[in-house]
């Protein structure tokens, strides 16, 4: 009876005070103000998530600042056109399958077997073009839909019978390497056509200059559209949208990022078609984590398995797809690994490869336990490890070394991450 009364009594001061009824409606979290508010409102929010341990990409941007400047004062030609070009074209390997393991963090798992499968892709391709001459075409196409299906099946085994996902990938990371080593044969070594499909992912270069500026100027005028048709839409709801300056301001900075980037490309070889590629795979991928309901289930299943079952979402389904989506991706890195080199061996995705797709993710942002990320941390993460690993190597510094300073920065990463965790959960953010 109590609860009743309190009901009526609200109604009736309602009824009385209809002011401050509406007011109470149209009561708006004033975090959801920020777009309204432009450069003070992002200021704002900027102070507010540093508060409550939001770092965001803030201390990978940071990092990668001062990795340029460190490296710069040390060698000035890690700025040269050159030096970046080749990073750039570089990184794109790693950063295809840390794509895909983007995917499986954001479930709060691990997939150990994305090394092994990149190298299975790369032999899949060389032995049925070189050795068997199949067409190029179709035996990429094959050692994709092998990548996905080898994926699948880790899925299946983690998602439907059980079983980690720590242990059945561990155990293909075994299996396949020795799927790999078995189907090279004795020698080892399949060198590939320099000249062929995957020999140009990444030795092709757009060399007309129209071609740098013309993808400049066409990202830049897409990213204004949709920013400002998105804006409208909100507007048109009722929800608050970003200003037509903060809009501005927006493109501005992309179009001095994009466009620098245009006259470094054109100052070397042109535009890399393999950074193309990367960038292409990021943009529909981070389409399709914020975008469609399939990504949004990703994140629920991130956050909660039991509560995303009780909404209805096929959980098991949704898993089985992300793992397929990792081996796919990692058989993509597996055939720019083997354009890198000109060849399918016996190290294809052996040594650091799996650690270096792990690390990129970590470092550009996807936390280790789940429910946050975007598939842009794999570029940021990828280029801070590229950039530190060519950095050594225009110093001289030992391979050992290397792998020293990016174990070290990867454990500060992780070490951030949890103490952002520790601080969003003080904060209540949690």
């Amino acid at each position: 009876m109590s609860i009743d009364k309190t009901s009526a009594s609200t109604d009736e001061h309602a009824v009385a005070n209809p002011e401050a009824a509406a007011d109470a409606v149209t009561v708006v979290d004033p975090r959801l103000l920020v777009r309204e508010q432009g450069l003070a409102g992002y200021v704002g929010e900027f102070k507010r998530k540093m508060k409550g341990g939001d770092l965001g990409s803030v201390p990978v941007v940071l990092g990668l600042i001062a990795i340029c400047i460190i490296f710069q004062s040390l060698n000035s030609a890690f700025l040269s056109a050159e030096n970046l070009n080749n990073i750039a074209v570089a990184m794109v390997a790693t950063g295809m399958m840390s794509v895909g393991i983007i995917f499986v963090l954001l479930l709060g798992e691990i997939d150990l077997s994305v090394g092994s499968v990149s190298g299975v892709a790369g032999a899949i391709t060389a032995v049925l073009s070189v050795t068997h001459g199949v067409n190029e075409w179709l035996a990429v196409l094959i050692a994709l839909v092998s990548g996905a299906a080898i994926g699948a099946l880790h899925g299946f085994f983690f998602a439907r019978i059980g079983a980690p996902a720590f242990a059945v990938t561990l155990a293909g990371l075994l299996f396949w390497l020795g799927f790999m080593l078995q189907i090279l044969g004795e020698n080892g070594t399949i060198n590939i056509d320099g000249d062929g499909v995957v020999g140009k992912l990444t030795t092709y270069y757009f060399s007309d200059v129209a071609a740098a500026y013309g993808l400049a100027l066409v990202a830049v005028v897409l990213f204004f559209v949709t920013s400002f048709l998105d804006s409208r839409r909100r507007e048109a709801a009722g929800i608050p949208s970003r200003p037509l300056g903060d809009l501005i301001m927006r493109t501005a900075l992309l179009a001095v990022v994009a466009f620098a980037a245009a006259i470094m490309f054109n100052q070397y070889k042109g535009l890399p078609l393999a950074l193309l590629l990367f960038v292409l795979v990021l943009v529909i991928s981070d389409f399709v984590l914020r975008r469609t309901s399939y990504g949004r289930k990703i994140f629920a299943l991130g956050g909660s398995v039991e509560a995303s079952r009780r909404a209805g979402i096929n959980v098991t389904a949704v898993r089985v797809s992300v793992f397929a989506l990792a081996g796919f991706f990692a058989a993509v890195g597996g055939l720019f690994w083997a354009s890198k080199i000109a060849a399918a061996n016996q190290s294809a995705g052996a040594g650091d490869l799996l650690m270096n797709v792990i690390a990129a993710a970590v470092i550009g942002g996807t936390s280790l336990f789940g429910g946050r990320g975007r598939t842009w941390n794999a570029l940021l993460g990828v280029m801070v490890i590229t950039s530190i690993q060519y950095g050594l190597a225009l110093e001289g510094i030992a391979t050992p070394v290397q792998y020293m300073i990016t174990g070290g920065v990867l454990l500060a990463t992780v070490v951030i991450d949890s103490i952002t965790r520790k601080t969003q959960k003080t904060a209540g953010r949690a």
